[in-house]
């Protein structure tokens, strides 16, 4: 049996990138902001006063993504700032996820301008993954004008580890056999989930290097960082074996997030995020008649990374606390303490299935769940989504 080939496609800069065509190919400007040192920021007035996205020439100046917009004008006076227009990007992202399901229909949207494709078997339809990698790219850059990053390997953390190899415009392969020359030399700090946090705590053990923690004893990581160690250290030994999850072009998503008021610095403010989103998502998809199996928490960490989670629930379920108490185990399995600027719940795998597996070590009443739930759904039908809340939100912002 031939091993799995994973693309993962990352668009370059690309609030900046789609800023930058939609002037040109809809405005008939001839400045290319791409060409100068320019970024999308949003509203200093508000708390996204931040850079989302810059230029190749912003670089320069040592302007960062994540960095306040007042910092950046800083370094540099003349940066010609955006202000997110993210209905636009919404516009060009399904323009982009449409190109990539003409070549698979095995493709799971990961965040706005990344995906995932499932190319495995595919060779005969359109040649080496290489070979096909950059025709999928050059095909996005002659049809909607912008570039990407195309990353090829046998799981998912190891494309999407390629894909962030050397900028812009290129294909990158890392495979097993190829992490030890390409991977492993990398700062720690590079390795998909390692935050700030983590890469302090690594470093106090020595761990510099992606290769020193996968070489490192994964007891003495997890004594440390907890079940994240182990986690981390499979990463950087090239382990994964999460399956691309496509979403049906005609399934409903249902998801809940939210970009907080001030950073989230401790796991119970963030399940108490976690917890009013899962509500929302459990209430529509009760309304809506229709169970979920997989759940996601996604984060975006004050420096505008992002991590995300996910696992199958044991049975299709549109119950709060059943997703809440999912939720709270990803965000456990995966947050390293790093400051929280966005929390998200995300669900997949829809449907009107409504069988449960039953097990004897599990004396959950789901039926008193059930009704409770429905309950509380029909009070605020009828009164608002204020009539009733929970005594956990009481006297919380």
């Amino acid at each position: 049996m031939s091993r799995r080939t994973i693309f993962h496609i990352d668009v370059n800069s690309a609030f900046l990138s789609w800023e930058a065509v939609y002037r040109i190919r809809e405005l008939g400007e001839t400045l290319d902001l791409r060409t100068i040192p320019s970024a999308v920021g949003g509203d200093m007035s508000m708390r996204h006063g931040v850079i989302l996205a810059k230029s190749v020439p912003a670089k320069d100046y040592k302007i960062q993504t994540g960095e306040p917009i007042v910092d950046a004008l800083r370094k540099c006076p003349n940066l010609v700032l955006i202000k997110p227009n993210h209905a636009r990007y919404k516009e060009y992202s399904e323009a982009f996820m449409e190109i990539l399901r003409k070549y698979t229909d095995v493709v799971e949207q990961y965040s706005i301008d990344e995906a995932f494709m499932d190319m495995t078997g595919t060779e005969l339809l359109f040649g080496e993954p290489v070979t096909v990698a950059n025709r999928i790219k050059d095909e996005i850059y002659d049809t909607l004008g912008f570039t990407v990053n195309v990353g090829i390997s046998s799981n998912k953390l190891l494309a999407k580890m390629a894909s962030d190899f050397k900028k812009p415009n290129l294909v990158h392969t890392l495979f097993p056999e190829e992490i030890e020359a390409k991977m492993w030399p990398l700062p720690v700090r590079d390795l998909f989930s390692v935050g700030k946090s983590s890469e302090a705590k690594l470093k106090s053990l020595g761990i510099k290097t992606i290769g020193d923690l996968a070489r490192a004893d994964v007891g003495m990581l997890k004594s440390v960082l907890k079940k994240h160690g182990e986690g981390i250290w499979n990463f950087a030994n090239g382990r994964d074996d999460s399956a691309v999850e496509p979403v049906p072009a005609d399934a409903k998503c249902y998801s809940n997030e939210t970009t907080v008021s001030a950073d989230i610095t401790s796991a119970a403010t963030a399940k108490q995020v976690l917890l009013s989103l899962s509500e929302s998502v459990a209430g529509r998809l009760r309304r809506d008649e229709v169970r979920i199996e997989v759940v996601s928490v996604n984060i975006r960490l004050n420096d505008l990374s992002y991590i995300s989670h996910q696992c199958v629930a044991d049975s299709p379920t549109n119950i709060t606390k059943e997703i809440y108490d999912i939720a709270c185990r990803l965000f456990d399995e995966l947050w390293d303490g790093t400051p929280i600027r966005l929390l998200g719940v995300a669900t997949a795998k829809v449907s009107k299935d409504n069988s449960r597996q039953l097990s004897f070590l599990d004396d959950t009443d789901y039926e008193k769940l059930e009704k409770l739930d429905k309950a509380v759904d029909s009070i605020r039908e009828r009164f608002g989504s204020g009539a009733i809340q929970r005594a956990s939100f009481i006297k919380k912002d």
